[in-house]
């Protein structure tokens, strides 16, 4: 079964650097979306940044300029590149794929991982 596996999460200080990343595995299967999502206590969970079914590349305007978001196809693997981090960064952050396997499209989430980020 496709399962997606986070990794990168931790504390880190006001303006510092982390990396997430997200490997798929668990069949043959074709991306139609890759993404990351957040939800912080207390809020809804929100669209990080994302590879759209075209290929281009969507980010909230809270993480625009700070944040890239990449991809090795070889590795079906997907990374979140978090610069200048802010405190308002905290929160679980979930990886996502809209998977194209055995027929059928459907969404697949990470367990989470999680960001802090300290003043």
């Amino acid at each position: 079964q496709v399962q997606l596996s986070e990794s990168g999460g931790g504390l880190m200080q006001a303006g510092g650097s982390l990396r997430l990343s997200c490997t798929v595995s668990g069949g043959i299967f074709i991306f139609i979306t890759q993404g990351w999502y957040r939800q912080a206590p207390g809020k809804e969970r929100e669209l990080v940044a994302i590879f759209t079914s075209l290929g281009s590349t969507n980010y909230a305007d809270s993480v625009k300029g700070r944040f890239t978001i990449t991809r090795d196809n070889a590795k079906d693997t997907v990374y979140l590149q978090m610069n200048n981090l802010k405190t308002e960064d905290t929160a679980v952050y979930y990886c996502n794929a809209n998977i194209f396997t055995r027929g059928e499209t459907r969404d697949y989430w990470g367990q989470g991982t999680q960001v802090s980020v300290s003043s």
